[in-house]
């Protein structure tokens, strides 16, 4: 059976988007994955299908509708439920072993909040983990759904064309990824790091551990404090 991914939104022609071409599109097309995006708007109330409300409490804008949401879950859920994950800048930091633990399972259900949000009681009805993609707001949660299954889909097996990729890239060990160069060997007067050229696999491996572990350091202190109080074993090849 394919990784599916069923996408609860309020523009369902957003999707596949970008996810409909590369090696995302062709793995599609293949049937690795399953891609459903249902209509929000198909369950909303009245003639004009309304999804949204006012706050209690009062503040600016609206609010999407429990019994709208609820009922959209119910028709999106079939025999096999899928973990529901709700994107919004209320949520914790999605990050790498997030995402291998969703591509390693039977897929994802993505609810988009639209407005101000929804409303927390459907949320909790439903246990839905609720996700972010970056101290930033966006429009919609269809954008972040889209970051969310391009890094799942690349993970499933067959759609990338060598398992190394995964394994030596940002976050797969706890650090930040080394630097890459290709040819020319000098550009601009700017030439390759001449380790690279020598041959000596230790000596790159060695380097490119090194490259890394400084990087985390500089750009993301955050990841070097975790990194360094539970190091991981690199696993670049020697």
């Amino acid at each position: 059976m394919s990784w599916r991914a069923t996408i609860l939104t309020l523009f369902p022609d957003m999707f596949p988007g970008p996810l409909g071409q590369s090696l995302a599109g062709r793995a599609l097309g293949e049937g690795v994955w399953s891609l459903h995006a249902h209509d929000l708007r198909a369950h909303g109330l009245g003639r004009h299908r309304n999804v949204d409300d006012t706050p209690f409490g009062g503040g600016a804008g609206m609010v999407m509708r429990p019994d709208v949401v609820d009922a959209a879950i119910a028709a999106a859920t079939g025999d096999d439920p899928l973990p529901l994950l709700y994107l919004t800048p209320r949520g914790r930091p999605l990050q790498q072993r997030d995402v291998r633990r969703y591509a390693s399972g039977p897929g994802v259900m993505l609810l988009c909040g639209r407005f101000e949000g929804v409303d927390e009681r459907v949320l909790d009805a439903h246990a839905a983990e609720q996700l972010s993609i970056g101290d930033y707001v966006l429009s919609g949660g269809e954008p972040a759904a889209l970051v969310l299954l391009d890094a799942c889909i690349r993970l499933l097996p067959g759609v990338m064309g060598s398992a190394d990729s995964a394994t030596e890239e940002s976050f797969s060990n706890g650090l930040l990824e080394y630097p890459h160069y290709t040819r020319p060997a000098e550009w601009q007067g700017r030439a390759v790091p001449p380790v690279l050229l020598s041959g000596h696999h230790a000596a790159i491996a060695a380097w490119r551990d090194a490259q890394a572990r400084d990087a985390t350091r500089t750009r993301r202190p955050d990841l070097w404090a975790v990194h360094a109080s539970h190091p991981v074993t690199n696993p670049l090849p020697a």
